[in-house]
């Protein structure tokens, strides 16, 4: 239920960043940000690094395996490089294979690039699995079970963390409250929709007046959390 999303961003060039792409991203649960060139990539670099970087080709590879260079060169820190790619570059990479861990073709099926994007943190020694959630104010750890709301603790029962979990995990998605019954409490679960209700209600009090706007309802619909980059 929910996913594992990075401690540390996912570096995407460029900006604008395709739809599909940050869609994708999105609702596999990576927190990213876009760079339009290196040095907006080092100006915004977190402390500790990106996780990996995505370098979507576009018409101009060359451009894009400058970019890859200047990573593999360490000028900015980041872990492992995926090349975004049209079918018509696919001729150009066999000299250039070094300086990418593994390539995708756009546009894309998302389970096949969400399997590459993971295949190239694996040949680099980097790890997906990562045990933090955070957007915004909220961080959840994931193997303690403790969640924050502005460094506050929140003090969740069991299904009130793994609501909050599910929810922040994939931000902007709108979920039906049939769906939320079946993929939080299971499909054995024979509550009715008023049991989302009344852990949404909760929840909203305990991320208190200033954030409980972060869980949304979407009239005739149900709920979503956070704002979807790509909507």
């Amino acid at each position: 239920m929910g996913k594992h999303i990075a401690m540390k961003p996912l570096l995407v060039f460029f900006d604008p960043v395709p739809p599909d792409l940050a869609q994708t991203l999105d609702i596999t649960g990576w927190v990213w940000k876009p760079a339009a060139d290196i040095e907006q990539a080092r100006s915004e670099e977190p402390a500790d690094g990106w996780i990996g970087a995505i370098v979507k080709a576009g018409t101009d590879l060359e451009a894009a395996l400058r970019v890859c260079r200047s990573i593999r060169n360490g000028e900015i820190n980041a872990g492992a490089l995926l090349l975004l790619i049209n079918g018509g570059h696919l001729q150009s990479l066999d000299p250039h294979q070094e300086l990418f861990d593994d390539f995708c073709l756009h546009p894309f099926h998302p389970l096949e690039f969400e399997i590459r994007l993971k295949h190239s943190f694996r040949r680099s020694g980097q790890t997906n699995d990562i045990e933090v959630i955070e957007y915004g104010p909220l961080a959840m750890n994931l193997e303690t079970y403790q969640a924050a709301i502005d460094k506050k603790p929140l003090d969740l029962t069991y299904m009130e963390y793994e609501l909050l979990k599910f929810f922040a995990a994939q931000p902007g998605k709108v979920f039906t409250r049939e769906t939320l019954l079946n993929r939080v409490w299971g499909y054995d679960y024979y509550g009715g929709a008023r049991t989302v209700d009344v852990h949404v209600r909760r929840l909203r009090a305990k991320l208190g007046e200033e954030h409980a706007n972060l869980i949304q309802t979407v009239r005739s619909v149900g709920y979503a959390f956070g704002r979807s980059r790509w909507g």
